[in-house]
C-alpha cells in the first residue's frame, strides 16, 4: 500500500501543482505512476463542474464562466501540458531536419511560432467553453481524464525519440501491462460514464479523442521518430480542445434542428 501511495504521489507531483508530500524518485515509486495520472484529469473535471455550477449560481457572465474553464486545467498542472504544446509548435513550424526540431523541443525559449499557437489555442478554447450548455458539462467533465487515459498509453506503448526524456523514464520504469490494463479500465468507465451521461455528445467525445491519438502518433513518428514529454503535453491540450469542440459543435447542431 505504501509503495502504491508513493506512486500516486509521484505522480501528483510531477503532473499537478496540488500539494503533495514527499516521496523518492525511484524505479519502485514509478512503477505504477501512470496509473494515477489520470486521477489528475479527475480532479479537473470536478472542479470545473464545481466552477461551472458556481458561476450559474452567482449568474456570473459567460465569458467569464468559460474563461474559468480553460484557467482550471492550467493552474491545476502548473501548464506542463500547455508547455509541451507551446515547444511542439516551435519544432514543428522549424521545418528543419529531425534531430534540430528534438533540439528545439528542449529549448526553453518561446519563439513566435509558440506564441501565435499559444494565442490560437486559448481563443479557440475559451470560445468553446462559451458554448458549453448545462447538458454538456458531466461528459465534458470526464474529458481531462480520458485524455490523461491516452497519453498515459502513449508513454507506455509508442516509440521513444529521446531514451534519456521524461516520458522514457516513466515509461521504462513502469509495469507495462499492469498500466496498460489499468488505462483500458479507466477509458471503458471515462467513456462509458459520458455516453451515459448523453449518449450522443458522449459518442462524440469519444470519437474525437481518439481522432486527436492518431494524429499524436502520426505526427510524433513522421517528425519527430517517437514521443517525447513535450509531444505528451502537447496531445494532452490538443486532445482536450478537440473533445471540446466537438461537443459543442455537435450540441448546437442538435439544437438547431
Amino acid at each position: 500500500m505504501k509503495k502504491l501511495i508513493n506512486n500516486c504521489i509521484v505522480a501528483f507531483s510531477m503532473y499537478s501543482k496540488i500539494p503533495m508530500p514527499m516521496a523518492d524518485w525511484n524505479k519502485e515509486n514509478m512503477k505504477y505512476a501512470m496509473c494515477f495520472f489520470p486521477l489528475i484529469g479527475l480532479v479537473i473535471g470536478a472542479l470545473e463542474f464545481g466552477w461551472w455550477n458556481l458561476m450559474l449560481w452567482l449568474d456570473f457572465g459567460t465569458i467569464f464562466r468559460a474563461a474559468g474553464m480553460v484557467l482550471i486545467p492550467i493552474l491545476v498542472t502548473g501548464g506542463i501540458h500547455l508547455d509541451g504544446l507551446l515547444d511542439t509548435a516551435d519544432a514543428l513550424s522549424s521545418w528543419r531536419e529531425r534531430e534540430r526540431r528534438l533540439e528545439i523541443l528542449k529549448d526553453s525559449h518561446a519563439g513566435a511560432f509558440a506564441v501565435i499557437i499559444g494565442l490560437a489555442f486559448m481563443t479557440a478554447c475559451i470560445g468553446g467553453a462559451s458554448e458549453v450548455t448545462g447538458e454538456a458539462v458531466p461528459s465534458l467533465c470526464f474529458s481531462f481524464a480520458i485524455a490523461r487515459c491516452l497519453s498515459a498509453l502513449s508513454v507506455e506503448n509508442f516509440p521513444n525519440a529521446n531514451p534519456k526524456g521524461t516520458a522514457a523514464a516513466f515509461g521504462s520504469n513502469s509495469y507495462r501491462r499492469r498500466v496498460n490494463l489499468t488505462m483500458i479500465v479507466y477509458l471503458v468507465l471515462f467513456c462509458g460514464a459520458a455516453i451515459l451521461l448523453q449518449p450522443v455528445l458522449g459518442i462524440v467525445m469519444t470519437a474525437a479523442a481518439f481522432a486527436a491519438w492518431g494524429w499524436y502518433y502520426r505526427m510524433a513518428m513522421k517528425y519527430f521518430g517517437g514521443i517525447t514529454g513535450d509531444l505528451a503535453g502537447c496531445f494532452t491540450c490538443v486532445s482536450e480542445m478537440a473533445m471540446l469542440l466537438a461537443v459543442v459543435i455537435v450540441n448546437g447542431i442538435m439544437r438547431a434542428l
